[in-house]
């Protein structure tokens, strides 16, 4: 039998979280300002094949969104989504986009009953964890805008033969070239590299047509990056004007590109310029919502 892996080690000021949402028990890490009253709550929703740790990472100390938004007044909070953590034993098959969507609202309305949340929450999320946030969003479930990277609406063309297991793909569609991340990535991602559930992945394909039926349903602020070595989304300036002019009812949409980045872009060298971008995204939403003037 396979031993399990031992937990990844936490950056100072994180801790481990236990949320009872609904039926389901989530794992997740959590970072709060050091006086514990934050001006927003950010969730951070991890890809496939990843865990909340991906919001941690250890081979170097700029990595982590959740010590850098603690750090900025943030609470941030990182869940292990269904099927993931905790939960892989009680859902091994892990769930649909909707299921966990569901899951994921019990578990903010859990944590805002625990634990102060500011002005309220954003979701900053990665890959697969984009497509639950647009999901989230689009059924209202109450975030206060959106940043998503390494999620798109069409996959490249070479990607087709990958998408019913993403895990078992390639390296380099996941990574990019490995000079892009600090020498002890692979050394130390231990825990946070975990397979997909089934259920998760027989969706991936699918995804296309969802985004067109949810896209003019999403009505909040959304922010989108893509790394300049992505490599599992079509992201030229075609395909994102086609993305773009989905969102119709989001009152702003913004597309980014991170330069020096693989897919994996919380892992990687440049991942604080990501997470500070991000932030400045959800500073602004705020800054707008207490009625200061447009810059």
């Amino acid at each position: 039998m396979e031993q399990p892996k031992p937990p990844q080690p936490l950056s100072a000021g994180v801790r481990r979280l236990t949320l009872q949402a609904g039926d389901v028990t989530l794992s997740c890490l959590l970072a709060e300002p050091p006086d514990g009253r934050p001006r927003a709550t950010v969730v951070a929703l991890h890809g496939g094949g990843m865990s909340a740790g991906y919001f941690d990472g250890q081979a170097h100390p700029d990595l982590s969104l959740l010590t850098l938004g603690a750090r900025l007044g943030f609470t941030v909070l990182a869940v292990d989504r269904p099927g993931y953590g905790l939960s892989a034993e009680q859902l091994p098959g892990g769930q649909t986009l909707a299921e966990q969507a569901d899951v994921l609202e019990s578990a903010m309305e859990r944590f805002a009953g625990q634990h102060a949340t500011g002005a309220g929450f954003f979701l900053l999320a990665h890959s697969y964890g984009g497509k639950l946030a647009l999901v989230a969003a689009a059924r209202g479930a109450g975030p206060l805008a959106l940043d998503v990277s390494g999620c798109g609406h069409r996959y490249d063309p070479g990607a087709a033969g990958l998408l019913r297991m993403p895990t078992s793909a390639d390296r380099h569609r996941n990574w990019g070239p490995l000079r892009l991340y600090p020498p002890d990535t692979f050394r130390s991602i231990g825990s946070t590299v975990v397979p997909m559930p089934e259920r998760e992945a027989a969706e991936v394909a699918r995804w296309p047509g969802t985004f067109d039926e949810l896209a003019p349903r999403v009505r909040v602020p959304v922010r989108l990056t893509f790394a300049e070595h992505e490599a599992w989304w079509r992201h030229d300036e075609s395909d994102i004007a086609d993305l773009t002019a989905r969102l119709t009812a989001a009152p702003v949409v913004r597309v980014e590109r991170q330069p020096d980045a693989g897919h994996n872009i919380s892992l990687g060298r440049t991942a604080r310029a990501y997470h500070l971008r991000a932030l400045a995204f959800f500073e602004e939403r705020l800054a707008l919502q207490a009625g200061s003037p447009r810059q």
